[in-house]
């Protein structure tokens, strides 16, 4: 019987982008995610996935996903649930 071993050779996945969208996504939590529900909260996939489209465009570090997320997230969503 074979035994396989399981690799990740996407760059995605090394160990320096796991830290990276850990940091990204920790950044993102504490600016969005609120408990006032009179401010929008934006959901943790709406995070997950801006931390994951950030460093899967090959951003080295996470200075700038702030405004990243405000960019492309903030709008986003805000019309997708007040449609």
């Amino acid at each position: 019987m074979r035994s396989l071993k399981m690799t990740n050779e996407d760059w995605r996945y090394s160990e320096d982008k796991l830290k990276l969208r850990g940091e990204c996504i920790h950044i993102l939590l504490n600016k969005f995610s609120y408990d006032d529900p009179n401010k929008v909260n934006y959901t943790t996939q709406d995070i997950y996935e801006c931390a994951h489209d950030w460093v899967s465009q090959g951003n080295k570090i996470s200075s700038g996903i702030v405004a990243y997320f405000q960019a492309y997230y903030v709008n986003k969503v805000d019309t997708e649930r007040y449609v």
